[in-house]
Parts: C-alpha cells; structure tokens; sequence
C-alpha cells in the first residue's frame, strides 16, 4: 500500500518560503532544516508535510500540478495568504461558479484556495 507523506514544492529561498508556508498552512519544522531542504508538519493534524528543496527549477505555466488548499472562509483565507505574501492569479477562463481562486506563493507556486465550509468537521477532506 502506498500513502501520500510529503508534497515536494522547489524553493529559491528556503528560509523565506519556510515562513511563508508555516504562517500560510499553520505547519511546523518536523526538523531543523538544512541549507537546501526542508520539511513542513501540519502542527495537529494526519496530513501530508510540505518539503521544500531549494534548487532551481525552470517555472512552467500553467504548472503541471498544484495544490488544492480547502477552507471553511474562503475570502477571508485569501486575504490572509495575500497579507503574507502570496498573489491572486487571474485567469480568463475561470468559470463563472468557480468554488476555487487561484494564487501564488512569494515565489510563483501556484495553488487553488477552495471554497469548503462544510469539511472542517470531517476526519480528512474529501476528495477533490
């Protein structure tokens, strides 16, 4: 059987996506990072790390996968990620009932903030 345990995401300054992460997701260092990778735990909760590894990477777009983040308070969430430092992504043909808003990391990693106020009771979101 195999399980999801960490997402990789690649980083230029691993410090400053380290806090951008942590503050973003309320995640906490499983380890003291070193100069190039790193490795995020959710603080109280049986989901996947975060690991990031500080080597470049061409930026492809629209990228090839992304993260889908859930949220109880959609609107408020992406205020507070966009007060961090992340950015809305605009997209032409974004449906008009899109549950999802696109954004970016300080960096440019994309990723969705999805409208879901009623999965904060369950065990794990549902998925997709």
């Amino acid at each position: 059987m195999l399980k999801i345990v960490s997402i990789v995401i690649r980083v230029n300054d691993l410090a400053a996506q380290s806090r951008f992460w942590q503050a973003a997701l309320d995640y906490v260092e499983r380890d003291p990072a070193s100069d190039d990778w790193g490795v995020l735990k959710p603080r109280d909760a049986d989901t996947p790390c975060i690991a990031l590894d500080a080597h470049h990477s061409e930026r492809v777009l629209p990228p090839r996968i992304h993260l889908d983040i859930y949220a109880e308070d959609q609107a408020a969430e992406v205020r507070r990620l966009a007060e961090l430092g992340a950015r809305e992504v605009h997209w032409d043909k974004l449906p008009e009932d899109a549950d999802y808003v696109i954004m970016e990391d300080p960096e440019g990693n994309r990723f969705c903030v999805v409208d879901r106020p009623d999965w904060s009771g369950w065990e794990s979101p549902p998925g997709g």
